[in-house]
Order: structure tokens, then sequence, then C-alpha cells
């Protein structure tokens, strides 16, 4: 089966450093062994002259197609996005952001899953500061996606920066939406709602860069506020119970408050290694498709039209969240 063309969807802003754009475009282009066929650079409102030369000459020297698609003003990374999946010609999506480094097996792994059935494909990723060989940390997200679903109750259960989907199935869920520095979580949510089949590989696909205040930009005030209208809407839509929300809301927005020497160590060495966990306790990264049926609690509270799929593929799909009373904790 020859693969399915597909669309690298990157997008760059005013913040961006320009040898950083640059090493993120090589990666996910030039070194592919599976290149995209269309490349949709967005650039978010006006950036520095350097970044705009930068820009310019790889849009002229890309091996394969670029649309480049400059937004007048800053809109944010949701609105961004979503203008870049409606210039995209293909149905299949691999999303990069613009400081990271793909690693060149990333596309012939990830690819074919959404080929073979799955919505929504994400990946392991190492952090790393100086450069890629200064690797300070490892991201393994849950593979199953029952515990996918149970984990996307609390946490956010992709690497937004290696995911690689079905347009068509972001587009049903209704796109990322405007809820800044949340957005990702949000669409991820309403996708494993509207039945995407969801699934993680657990190899580290993508070199995550840390530097320059990472850890610092996951706490403050702005991303509370945020953190608060995610866990309303998640509550508002019916996805958590009461309990949950309150739970979300205590340890997830503590979690924003404390300081930056007391989350770091908090993520990498209880959050980021939870999907490992997982998948060693359960040796497997499929279920088969008839646990997959079976899965139909979850109903949404406004109906949602349902993307297309193909009916199997090597990556089991995952629909809504399995069986359980409506208020359970998880």
């Amino acid at each position: 089966m020859l693969p399915e063309p597909f669309t690298l969807l990157m997008t760059v802003y005013g913040g961006d450093r320009e040898e950083y754009v640059r090493a993120a475009f090589r990666s996910a282009v030039v070194d592919q062994i599976l290149r995209p066929s269309q490349v949709v650079l967005v650039q978010d409102g006006p950036v520095p002259a350097e970044l705009a030369v930068c820009l310019k000459e790889l849009v002229a020297t890309s091996p394969v197609e670029v649309t480049f698609l400059p937004l007048e003003h800053n809109r944010g990374l949701g609105p961004a996005l979503d203008a870049g999946l409606h210039a995209s010609r293909c149905d299949i999506v691999a999303r990069m952001d613009a400081d990271d480094v793909a690693m060149p097996h990333r596309f012939r792994l990830q690819v074919p899953l959404v080929q073979s059935g799955a919505d929504l494909v994400g990946a392991g990723l190492l952090e790393f500061g100086a450069d890629t060989d200064d690797i300070v940390g490892r991201r393994i997200p849950p593979s199953d996606p029952l515990d996918i679903a149970r984990y996307s109750r609390l946490h956010d259960p992709f690497n937004h920066p290696t995911v690689v989907y079905r347009r068509s199935a972001v587009i049903a869920a209704g796109g990322y939406g405007d809820l800044p520095l949340m957005e990702d979580y949000w669409l991820f949510v309403r996708m494993i709602a509207n039945g995407a089949r969801v699934v993680n590989v657990a190899e580290p696909l993508v070199y995550y860069r840390v530097g320059d205040g990472a850890y610092e930009r996951r706490g403050g005030r702005e991303l509370l506020r945020s953190e608060l209208r995610l866990q309303r809407e998640m509550r508002r839509e019916g996805f958590i119970s009461r309990s949950q929300y309150w739970r979300n809301v205590l340890v997830r927005g503590g979690y924003r408050l404390v300081p930056t020497p007391i989350r770091r160590p908090f993520y990498r060495w209880l959050v980021a290694p939870y999907g490992a966990r997982r998948n060693r306790s359960r040796g497997r990264l499929e279920i088969p498709d008839a646990q997959i049926a079976e899965s139909t609690a979850y109903v949404p509270r406004h109906a949602r039209p349902t993307a297309p799929r193909t009916p199997q593929g090597p990556a089991s799909g995952f629909g809504p969240p399995e069986p359980t009373p409506p208020h359970s904790e998880r």
C-alpha cells in the first residue's frame, strides 16, 4: 500500500528564533524518510526582519510545495492552526512546532497508522536543552486507547508537537478554537468524546526543546485562567464529573501556582513517565476491536457529526470512554 499524501502544519510567530525554525523545518521536511506532500506554514502576525527572510528562504528552497499563509495580526496558536487546517489539501495532517526537532523516521511510523484507521496518533518525545545530545527528560504517553481516555480526564493524553491526525476528524470535533495555552488538550478531549480512534506510539519521535523558560511557561496566572476555563468546558460537556472537576481544579490549578523548582521535578518524576508505567503494566499496544465496540458510555450533550474512518487497522482505535457510572472517579 502506497503512503497516503499528508500535510505538515507549522506555525511561526514573532517570538520564534530563526535558527530554531530552520532546524525544525529541515528535520520535518528535508531529513524525513517519508516527506510530506505539502507544507502549510502559517506566520501568525508580524515577525522580525531576520525571521521573515528565513521564512522566504525556506519557502523558496523547500524540496516539497509550501503554502505560506501570513496572518496580518497575531491570533494565537489555536486560530492560527485552524487557518492552516483550512489551507491543507490532504486529510492526513502532521503537526510540528517551530522550535523542536523531528526524528527522521517519525512520519514513516505515524502516517501508516492513520492511513490504516486511526484518527489521531501521538508519540513520545525527548526533552533537550542546549542541543539534541543534551537530553534532560522524556515524556512517554499511554499507548492503550482505554488508558488514553482515562488519562484525558486529568491530563493531556497527547504530546501536541508529536501528533498526526485526520483533518476531517479535527474539523468534526470543532477544530482547535481559541482557548489560549490549552487549545490542544481541549481539542483532543472533544475528539475522544466524538468517537475518534486514538493511539500513541510509545517510542520518542520528537526532540522537544525545554530551554528558554519552558517550565516557567507551564505556570502563572494566565495559564491558571485558561486551566479553569478548560475544566469548566469539560464539566459543561459532561466529560468529567463534578468531583473530577474539583479534583482537577485543585491538582492542576495548584500545579500552575507552585514555584518552578517544584513544578519541574514534579512533572518529570510523576506526570511525564505515567504512560511508560501504564504501557509496562499492560505489556501491549493494541486492544481488540470487540472491546472498542463495547466502549460506548460517554454521550456528549450536544450532537456532533462523526468523522469518517476506515473500519480496521493495526492501531486499535478508541471511541467514547468505557462504561462507568457517570460520576465515578478515575
